[in-house]
């Protein structure tokens, strides 16, 4: 009894003295699995129906959802870390799960997990209710889901977060791991937009020249950027897994305060596109994005058919009133 006493001790020293991961992502089942159908029965038949197809099914492994390729390149990058004296390796990302199944739903959710042999430990299942509460728990510094209500208080939280659109592209052409992000409301504040909702693109350019040597203000997504460039500064700029690209439609001579706003901050952006109103979607495509992150919802809906899109609903272009768009309540997220 004494003996299984101190390995029980042990083991929890053990657990407590796990070093914490660097970048920690919290991503819903939604996101992470295809859950289409389970989440149509659950709308179409109720919760109930959805409960026996779940377990009905627990051994049919889901397939991967949007946010998988990138769940799956983050934890790669656990088995980069260099090997310490004891022969683990250094945790840099921990991915949660944190979906609205119950514990019980959420079974077929976890054998999958393990069918595709993704190291994913943390869960929190709450059956329904609003799992973006527990973020802050987790540590976690990116919450992806499919549920649009959670994403927005995500982000009232101060968490990073998007709208994950199930329908977008989500096939990975290249084995770095390959984040793009939009500026005004993303990586900065929408102070700027602000401007040019107002006033109009001559005062919005106006602005910026004026203002050029003025870091703008940061973002909801700007911890994640520094997060992932915190990473990314272990290795040479050739031969980093983890590639950035910052896809804006200011052009010159907007430009310059987005360059001087990046280099204050200690930031490394690997690709910088100034499309000046171009559409976004092709230039994703040849950049290869894995995700793309934006606010608004014409250049989601010009990504979502080239790369996984994630919609980020804050900002001016972001009002309560257009953020009612369709969205799923179901437990599947």
């Amino acid at each position: 009894m004494a003996a299984r006493s101190e390995e029980s001790r042990q083991q929890s020293v053990g657990m407590s003295q796990r070093p914490a991961a660097r970048l920690i992502v919290a991503v819903s089942s939604r996101a992470l699995f295809d859950l289409e159908e389970s989440n149509r029965i659950f709308e179409e038949e109720g919760e109930e129906a959805y409960a026996r197809y779940q377990i009905a099914n627990e051994e049919v492994c889901l397939a991967p959802g949007v946010a998988y390729g990138l769940v799956r390149k983050l934890l790669a990058l656990n088995a980069e870390a260099d090997e310490v004296g004891n022969g683990k390796t250094t945790q840099r990302i921990e991915v949660v799960l944190a979906s609205r199944n119950s514990a019980d739903t959420g079974l077929r959710i976890f054998r999958s997990i393990e069918a595709h042999g993704l190291k994913i430990e943390r869960a929190a299942f709450t059956r329904g209710r609003a799992p973006w509460r527990y973020l802050h728990d987790f540590g976690a510094q990116l919450f992806l889901s499919a549920h649009a209500e959670d994403v927005r208080e995500a982000l009232a939280a101060g968490v990073a977060a998007a709208t994950i659109l199930p329908d977008s592209a989500s096939t990975p052409r290249h084995p770095e791991l390959r984040i793009a992000f939009d500026g005004d409301a993303v990586i900065f504040s929408d102070e700027a937009e602000r401007i040019y909702q107002q006033a109009g693109l001559g005062e919005f350019n106006r602005n910026e020249v004026a203002r050029r040597a003025e870091p703008l203000p940061g973002g909801p997504f700007q911890p994640f950027l520094a997060a992932l460039h915190e990473i990314q500064m272990e290795y040479s700029a050739a031969a980093s897994p983890i590639r950035t690209a910052l896809v804006t439609a200011r052009g010159a001579p907007a430009h310059e305060r987005v360059i001087r706003t990046l280099r204050s901050w200690g930031v490394r952006i690997d690709e910088a596109l100034f499309l000046g109103g171009k559409d976004k979607g092709a230039f994703l495509e040849s950049f290869g994005a894995d995700i793309f992150f934006d606010d608004q919802w014409r250049h989601c809906d010009s990504a979502r058919g080239f790369v996984g899109t994630g919609h980020v609903p804050t900002g001016v272009k972001n009002p309560p009133p257009l953020l009612e768009r369709p969205a799923s309540t179901a437990t599947a997220s």
